[in-house]
């Protein structure tokens, strides 16, 4: 084959395949070992040019620069260290200076492993980073250009990962649920469309976050969410106490059909805003004060008579009264539990947070695929899984004895709070 066909070849090739060919070719490997011990000399290679790269930074010039400097430290030969990397153990030279001043980071003075350096890019990819910010951090630290497709080999890794996320047993009890959906463009068929992706956050029987995962669709519906429920009772799922939610037609039958104990609790917060559409801006502090004696009473009687009040205050607006005549009973089922209880049912704030963390590194534009979309939002979520370090939410204890005094709940709560899945 001539050059130049080799070269069309080779430019048809993936970048990491072209990198595998190259490796291939300059190492001849034969088997496993060979292979990891081409990675290594790579490895080698790759950390020598990083660390010359920081020390041309730490002295202001290049390595061979003439003329006059700045500085009348210099270059002082090479310490030899042995680290380790993700194929291995790898011996380098790491570049000493006159003054020993010289603080390297990209392998530490004492750093033995160094196999970390996919970790940072996928830290970086989880915050929202592009590919193009992520090199330059790379460049700005370390000295050392690494290439978009680089970045992007590093990050499919997860993809296995991911997977495994996805279909993971989930636990057997969760005395609340709450339900939402957020909304991200990804391209399909050469346009670009708008496509639901459902989220599901989970307190455990301790207290404990935990996302049971995400599922796209190109709406919201009822029937999308009854194969959601009908996915985790397989995944292992047994009982569920509570699930707030937005309105969204049918959500509470279908969550019924499969879990038919659940308490389903419209999010008040969003019956707020549904009616403070039909009241004019001027009206709007004096009508949700007033909203707030209602559904914050101390009592359901309490909240009765507040709510007979706020009818006959407001009945110049019927749409905005009319939504709580409607929805009353998710107010009036608030005041069946205790008041910890109440603050955690009573609004979906819990996975709107969640999903406003997750917004922050989709707003960026249009996603090529929905591998490429859920990635980042699994890399996202572990980061958010890394905040919440296992701690239970706030007032837990509380929240555990007004439920452990309800005769409704208690018994489903002791049949799986010494249980593991």
């Amino acid at each position: 084959m001539d050059t130049l066909t080799m070269g069309s070849k080779m430019k048809e090739l993936k970048p990491n395949e072209v990198l595998a060919r190259q490796i291939i070719s300059q190492y001849n490997p034969q088997n496993v070992e060979d292979m990891q011990n081409a990675l290594k000399d790579i490895f080698g290679s790759m950390f020598e040019a990083m660390l010359q790269g920081e020390m041309n930074s730490h002295l202001g010039y290049e390595n061979n620069t003439r003329g006059d400097k700045d500085t009348l430290n210099r270059r002082n030969g090479y310490s030899r260290k042995k680290v380790n990397t993700s194929a291995g153990e790898v011996e380098i030279k790491v570049p000493r200076d006159r003054d020993a001043s010289f603080e390297p980071k990209v392998v530490k003075k004492r750093q033995r492993d160094v196999s970390n350096i996919e970790a940072k890019v996928l830290a970086m990819y989880a915050k929202g980073m592009s590919q193009r910010d992520i090199a330059d951090t790379i460049e700005d630290i370390y000295g050392f250009e690494i290439s978009h497709e680089t970045i992007s080999e590093i990050t499919d890794r997860v993809v296995e990962r991911l997977e495994e996320w996805q279909d993971r047993p989930l636990k057997k009890f969760y005395p609340f649920l709450f339900v939402d959906c957020l909304y991200v463009s990804l391209r399909k068929d050469y346009e670009s469309k708008n496509y639901a992706v459902y989220v599901i956050l989970g307190y455990d029987v301790d207290g404990k976050k935990d996302i049971l995962g995400l599922w796209l669709s190109e709406t919201e519906s009822k029937h999308q969410w009854m194969q959601i429920f009908d996915e985790i009772k397989a995944r292992g799922v047994e009982d569920i106490l509570f699930l707030s939610m937005d309105g969204v037609s049918g959500l509470e039958e279908g969550a019924r059909s499969i879990f038919p104990n659940i308490v389903a609790q419209r999010c008040i917060v969003h019956l707020v805003r549904n009616s403070i559409k039909y009241v004019p801006n001027k009206d709007y502090k004096a009508f949700c004060a007033q909203l707030k004696k209602v559904y914050g009473a101390a009592s359901l009687k309490a909240a009765q008579a507040e709510f007979e009040k706020f009818k006959q205050n407001w009945s110049a607006y019927p749409g905005a009264v009319d939504v709580w005549v409607r929805n009353w009973k998710h107010v009036e089922q608030l005041f069946n539990y205790g008041s910890a209880v109440r603050k955690i049912m009573y609004t979906t704030n819990a996975i709107e947070s969640v999903n406003s963390s997750l917004r922050k590194v989709t707003k960026k534009g249009t996603f090529p695929n929905e591998t490429a979309l859920l990635k980042l939002l699994f890399l996202r979520i572990t980061e958010l899984e890394k905040k919440w370090n296992g701690r239970p939410v706030n007032n837990w204890a509380m929240v555990r004895n007004q439920l452990d005094i309800d005769e409704k709940f208690r018994d489903r709560i002791r049949k799986y709070e010494n249980e593991t899945i």
